[in-house]
This record gives C-alpha cells, structure tokens and sequence, in this order.
C-alpha cells in the first residue's frame, strides 16, 4: 500500500498519532503531504465552525466550554487554534492553550495549534489544507479560532461553514470602526463576559447596527468562564447550515484561489526580491509595477 494511502487510512480511523503526523507533514509541505490531499474528499459535510474576534474576548473560555457541551453528548470535536508569530504575541500559544488544559487527554477532542508564521498568503491555503485532513478523520464539528481583527477573519469566512464574531462590552468603539467588515464575517455575534458592566446597552447597539444590514445575525451574550449562555449558544450551532449550490461553488473558488495563489508565490525567494529591489531603486524612473510584472523572467 502507498505511504500516502496507509497514512489516510489510519487517519480515517481516528488515529489521533497518526492524524498529528499527517497535519505535521501538510503543515510543512513534506512529502507526501501533496499526494494525502490530492486522496482526501473535499465534498464531505463536516461542519466547520470559526470563532474569531478581538484579543481578551475569551475565545479560548468560549471553544472550551462549546466543546465541553458538545463532548457531553458524545461528539468528536478537533480544534485548530491559529496563533499569529508577531514579535508582539509570544505569549498567546501558551496562554491561550492553558485555558483548554483539560480537554486535553479527552479522547473525544483533537487540539492542533497552526503558527501563521508572517507567511504572505501562506496562512490561508495551510489552514485550509489542515483543516480538510481534519475532515478526513470524521470529527463531528471542527472548530477554527483566530486571534485579531484583521485579515485572519476575512479567510476564516471563506473556510468556515458558520463564524461566530466574539466580542466584549468594551468593544464599542471598535464595532463602530469596523462594522461593514464585521457583518459581512458574522454569522453569528457573541458578547461574552456579559455580566461586565455596559453589556446590555452594548448588545442594544450591536443590535442596531445589525438591522442596518441585509442578512440577520443573531447576538448571543454568554459567560464563557461560568458556563452561561453555552446552551443556547450551542443549540444554534447545531442547527444545520442550509447551503445552496451558487454558496458552495462560491466557497470552493475562494479556496482554490488561495491554494493556487500560495502554489505560485512559493518560488519566491524574498531575499532575491529584495536585493534586485535594491538594485532596480539606483536607477532613474523605478516603477514597482513595472518592476513586479518582469521579476522572475531573467
């Protein structure tokens, strides 16, 4: 039997060493991580869930406590917690995993942490790739969770079935700023840490704002650490997600765009660029497009 094939089927069968071994060699593109996702079933119907949001929000509070909901009624959960590598968040892989301790030697919950690296383009087509060997292994629901507001949450939309957006009473400013890409994102807003003081005029004028836009969007408060509002929380997300084919299609674009795209950049060497940059900038009349559209060719 073919590395490959061998390694599928153990994946299939919920080996959890085996699944951890295969996301390793996609993550870093070796071999024969090409040939396991050319075998895996993109069309398989395992709902992808993305919960994204500011920093502090408690999304790592909030996975936890879905995943203890769902863990009670015998569910396979995987969660892939995207961790941005800034020189700024050393901290968050650690402190962030701290919170979801104990559902680590549950048999029923599958935990991978994915760097972003700083990679241009490279985050989405990776997180794209993990999370199809996820599907592969037949969780019942995978959750996705990204840190920042910022581009991560506009990829999270392409990949994920449903997004939760979750915020904090103190976000105020921030949803006013950001609010035309928020809707477009969310499926669903959760204000957690909702006994802090201003979160019901918070959620007021969240609401507000939502009726302002063209599709409806619930607004969920919870108490992540407490356990307050899961139940209704997670009652929405088991509700089947009814997409139509024009969605679907949609959705396989934007994925094969970024696969396509992050296939095409991985022939170039920054640090070539940046010295012809160097070069190209001691002439007279430098044109970046210019310069863009011939780099490669010689």
């Amino acid at each position: 039997m073919n590395t490959h094939l061998s390694i599928l089927s153990e994946v299939k069968a919920g080996n959890y060493k085996v699944l951890a071994r295969a996301l390793t060699l996609v993550e870093n593109s070796i071999k024969p991580a090409e040939s396991i996702l050319k075998e895996l079933d993109s069309n398989i119907n395992i709902p992808v869930l993305g919960i994204t949001g500011p920093p502090g929000a408690g999304k790592s509070t909030l996975v936890n406590a879905i995943t203890q909901h769902f863990v009670a009624k015998g569910k396979r959960i995987a969660i892939l917690a995207i961790d941005p590598t800034s020189p700024f968040n050393f901290g968050s892989l650690l402190g962030d995993r701290i919170r979801m301790a104990n559902q680590f030697n549950n048999p029923n919950v599958y935990i991978r942490s994915l760097a972003t690296r700083g990679a241009l383009g490279g985050i989405s087509a990776k997180t794209i790739e993990m999370v199809d060997v996820l599907k592969a292994s037949n969780f019942d629901l995978i959750i996705v969770e990204t840190v920042g507001v910022g581009q991560s949450e506009v990829e999270i939309a392409g990949l994920a079935d449903k997004s939760i957006v979750v915020l904090v009473p103190e976000s105020g400013d921030e949803v006013q700023n950001i609010k035309s890409g928020l809707m477009e994102i969310a499926d669903c807003f959760v204000i957690n840490k909702a006994d802090r003081e201003g979160a019901d005029t918070f959620a007021n004028n969240l609401k507000k704002i939502v009726h302002q836009g063209i599709k409806t969007i619930p607004i969920l408060k919870t108490i992540a650490d407490k356990n307050s509002g899961i139940d209704e929380l997670c009652a929405w997300i088991a509700k089947p997600q009814k997409t139509d084919n024009d969605r679907k299609a949609f959705l396989f674009a934007e994925k094969a765009w970024k696969l396509i795209q992050h296939k095409r950049m991985q022939d170039i060497d920054k640090k070539k660029l940046r010295e012809k940059i160097q070069a190209a900038l001691e002439k007279d009349g430098f044109n970046v497009y210019r310069f863009a559209d011939s780099f490669g060719e010689g």
